[in-house]
């Protein structure tokens, strides 16, 4: 057997599983916010496994407690049987998740989550049809593809449910993207107001929505967007579902979830990635009324396991403890800051937007709106050479996606940052 992993790993899995890199790299160790590739090459992670390794690498207060779980023996008994740590994950959630009366159902993925919440909504309300948001992305499943709004992403047209269409946050191109922050939420409300009008037979289940879009591209609307929907929503007996997989637990810096930028509380969440720093954990919480919506029995085999709960619950614990929102305001102050003084102003960087430790730059050609995916990949490239990991995303490939575990340190958001202006600058052709 050849000892080439990128050859062997092309002769098993499938051509559309995407690979980092044009040189792809193979990640063997990890400590803080570093990692260390197959070479020896050490590496300051700005991605963190697509935003979950929310904590960092071998942080030992969450090794510990997997490892006393581990030696327990008891790595899985289905929830057929009580289990300890799901119990007070939940209890936690429930708390924390600003919902009343909140009930929790852990599942192994976002995806998983999306359509547990869509499967929800739609028994309790009776419906099969569904308010969904472009350039949106809700999982790979049947149902969560079906409101995902990025062609990128939707590797199938069929779809179980029918869903309308509303209009995203995005500010650099689209109907609204002329408008100021308020003429944006006014028009946008006057849109649900159309679409429930002309695209549905008025008895919507929900909608579902990302506060900022993650594979989107970091796109988000204007503050207060989700109150002026909520408002329509009520009055139409429609459920509000807030995605918060890339987005919760702090990670925007200014609250815990991303939803109450807005001031408004959903009647679902759901919630992923980090929270088990990446032991796979995910769910949704909601009312009880809503999510006792299920009129047969349905568990999730591995959701909410003994190994990966006792993992969430150091990590909700340690992000607690350490305040790690005001960590992620604080640091991803000085890197969206340093960004846009950086390079802000270069005429191929349409927009450096987030908020937080989720940051994005969008790039386009020179003087345009156009997008420009080459250029965003040889920055993308430029930042591994020089050290850092990115992501990539938006809808045309041409943003650089930043979500740093949420320990980064100032010292280190003040490297990455030299690491990103430099790679920007280089590859757009601008002297040092």
């Amino acid at each position: 057997m050849t000892d080439d992993l990128l050859a062997r790993h092309r002769a098993v899995l499938p051509s559309w599983m995407p690979l980092y890199y044009a040189e792809p790299i193979e990640l063997v160790s990890g400590s803080g916010r570093r990692v260390t590739d197959a070479q020896g090459r050490s590496y300051l992670d700005f991605f963190g496994g697509v935003l979950t390794n929310m904590i960092g690498y071998d942080i030992p207060e969450i090794r510990e407690a997997v490892e006393r779980q581990l030696a327990t023996g008891i790595v899985h008994t289905s929830t057929l049987y009580l289990i300890r740590q799901q119990v007070e994950l939940a209890e936690k959630i429930a708390q924390r998740s600003g919902i009343p009366d909140a009930r929790v159902f852990f599942t192994n993925s976002g995806t998983e989550a999306n359509e547990a919440a869509l499967l929800v909504a739609t028994n309790h309300r009776r419906s099969h049809q569904v308010l969904a948001v472009r350039n949106s992305y809700h999982g790979r499943s049947y149902a969560a593809m079906g409101v995902t709004g990025n062609r990128n992403w939707s590797a199938s047209g069929l779809n179980p449910l029918q869903v309308a269409w509303l209009h995203s946050g995005d500010r650099v191109r689209g109907l609204l993207a002329r408008l100021s922050p308020d003429e944006q939420v006014d028009a946008a409300v006057e849109d649900l107001r159309e679409v429930l009008a002309t695209q549905t037979a008025g008895d919507v289940a929900a909608l579902i929505a990302e506060p900022i879009q993650g594979v989107g591209g970091f796109v988000h609307p204007p503050d207060g967007l989700f109150a002026g929907w909520k408002k329509v929503l009520d009055e139409h007996g429609i459920l509000f579902i807030a995605d918060e997989v890339q987005t919760g637990w702090g990670r925007t810096g200014e609250h815990f979830w991303g939803y109450q930028a807005h001031g408004v509380t959903p009647d679902l969440l759901t919630f992923a990635k980090g929270i088990g720093n990446g032991f796979a954990l995910a769910g949704v919480v909601g009312r009880a009324e809503v999510l006792e919506s299920v009129a047969a029995i349905s568990f999730s085999t591995f959701g909410g396991n003994p190994i990966s709960t006792a993992a969430g619950n150091a990590v909700l614990d340690y992000l607690l403890e350490h305040d790690l929102q005001a960590n992620a305001a604080r640091v991803g102050a000085i890197l969206a800051d340093g960004l846009r003084s950086a390079v802000g102003g270069l005429d191929c960087v349409a927009e450096v937007r987030g908020k937080g430790l989720m940051l994005g730059v969008e790039f386009v050609r020179p003087g345009t709106s156009e997008p420009d995916p080459a250029l965003t990949n040889r920055v993308f490239e430029a930042a591994r050479e020089g050290g850092l990991l990115a992501g990539k995303g938006g809808l045309h490939g041409n943003v650089l996606r930043m979500g740093p575990p949420l320990t980064l340190t100032e010292e280190e958001a003040r490297e990455g940052l030299a690491i990103l202006v430099d790679a920007i600058r280089s590859c757009a052709g601008v002297a040092a």
